[in-house]
């Protein structure tokens, strides 16, 4: 059974060292994608703006900077408050974002409690499925049989 993990959030668009805008967002963990977190920011569009990145990440960041290329996480203090802010980069332009330090890691802690590291490969199903689709369905024996039966093997000098 799949579960999820949700936790609605305001994080900050740093737009200058002094200004920043609220950016109401959606922490979304599903144990039937373990290695995953997915964010959705709502930034007054019709739809929201979604990213996808590994959990991983996130556990990491929350405790010291990690990441690389579209995204990168880190925490740090911005006037007496412990955040982690996030960087992200695309082709449409790049953003940095802070949000509550305390916030986020109750939310990845509680994604740990769901799927403890280490076990995401459990949830996938991978033996599962693989057995599914090497399982022989019954045409399969007239494939699989031998094309020689005993009656009709052909002879040693190659008369039939």
């Amino acid at each position: 059974m799949m579960s999820i993990v949700e936790r609605e959030l305001e994080l900050k668009l740093v737009l200058s060292p002094e200004r920043s805008i609220p950016v109401p967002a959606r922490l979304t963990y599903r144990t039937n994608d373990p290695y995953a977190v997915h964010i959705a920011f709502h930034i007054g569009s019709e739809s929201p703006v979604h990213w996808t990145f590994a959990r991983e990440l996130l556990v990491e960041g929350v405790f010291r900077p990690c990441g690389h290329g579209d995204v990168r996480i880190w925490p740090t203090k911005v006037a007496g408050s412990s955040v982690i802010c996030v960087a992200l980069t695309s082709p449409d332009g790049d953003a940095l974002l802070e949000v509550n330090s305390a916030a986020v890691a109750a939310w990845v802690e509680r994604t740990l409690r769901v799927v403890p590291p280490g076990s995401e490969g459990d949830r996938l199903g991978i033996d599962e499925a693989l057995a599914e689709l090497l399982a022989p369905l019954p045409a399969d024996d007239l494939w699989l049989g031998d094309p020689w039966s005993s009656d009709d093997a052909p002879s040693q000098d190659g008369e039939v």
